[in-house]
């Protein structure tokens, strides 16, 4: 069942135009709406990446449905989209996508940028390379998000992985893999990388998800989001064959001119995973260290 927005608070930053409201469950939610200017299918990839990513244990936002009325929109002035060339069109009303609002109505500091020296005593820093999984993974073509959220009298922030949307780039459903696609744009996030065990337990979690959870995970997405149910199966298809490829598009990544890791050194060979030893797909692959 879809939480009901009640009032919106106000316009959020960003591409997609979204606005912040609260919903009768009584939290916050940051609501994409269909008719935004990066495609209606972003509200699939933030519901399905995001899933995805909290069913292998990252720290992510809720995420749910949410019912906006046709009222509730004619009645907020600030509920528009801006279609280009000056015009502006109000937001869709029926079934939008939420993200619950980090930080939500307590008290605390919610904020977008750390100082360098700060980034390595965030708490659950170590997830950044698990992030990195879930990206390469999804075929993320937009650069890795994230907020930081510290409690009152606390003294270290959190991060919490924000912003799918460009999952599946964005409302294509392709996979342009890039080594530095998906990434957060500073090394520091990854300095504790040593070699793949830093990348544990999240890409073995990925590796071998099962497949009624993904099918699980898609069977919610409102068809309103994606429109062709054929399309979306494709999706998950896709997604249940690049398992075995996310090992190589991290390396990939490693072995850029970026040099994102300092401290993993570099050798020639990995050994396959197990799952993917037998199959097809995995004899076509080439592994690199």
């Amino acid at each position: 069942m879809a939480v009901l927005a009640v009032q919106a608070i106000r316009r959020m930053r960003g591409g997609a135009q979204s606005q912040m409201m609260l919903g009768a469950d009584g939290k916050l939610w940051v609501v994409k709406f269909r008719n935004n200017p990066q495609g209606e299918r972003v509200l699939a990839n933030e519901f399905i990446a995001t899933r995805l990513a909290e069913a292998v244990g990252l720290t992510v936002p809720q995420t749910d449905v949410m019912e906006v009325s046709g009222w509730l929109i004619a009645n907020s002035p600030e509920m528009w989209v801006d279609v280009g060339r000056g015009e502006r069109a109000r937001c869709s009303d029926g079934l939008q996508f939420g993200s619950a609002f980090v930080g939500g109505l307590m008290p605390g500091q919610v904020v977008d940028y750390l100082p360098e020296e700060m980034l390595g005593d965030v708490r659950n820093v170590a997830e950044f390379a698990g992030m990195l999984v879930l990206d390469k993974w999804t075929g993320n073509t937009n650069g890795r998000q994230a907020v930081f959220a510290r409690k009152a009298r606390e003294r270290k922030y959190r991060a919490t992985f924000i912003d799918q949307g460009f999952c599946f780039h964005a409302n294509s459903w392709t996979f342009p893999d890039s080594p530095l696609r998906g990434v957060y744009p500073r090394n520091r996030v990854y300095e504790g990388v040593t070699g793949w065990e830093s990348f544990e337990p999240w890409l073995s979690r990925v590796e071998e998800m099962k497949v009624d959870a993904m099918y699980a995970v898609a069977e919610q997405v409102p068809v309103e989001w994606y429109r062709d149910p054929v399309a979306l199966e494709g999706l998950i298809e896709v997604l249940l064959a690049r398992r075995g490829r996310v090992r190589e598009l991290i390396a990939a990544f490693r072995d850029s001119d970026r040099l994102p890791f300092p401290n993993w050194g570099r050798s020639k060979s990995v050994v396959v995973p197990e799952t993917f030893r037998d199959s097809t797909m995995a004899s076509e692959m080439k592994y690199v260290m």
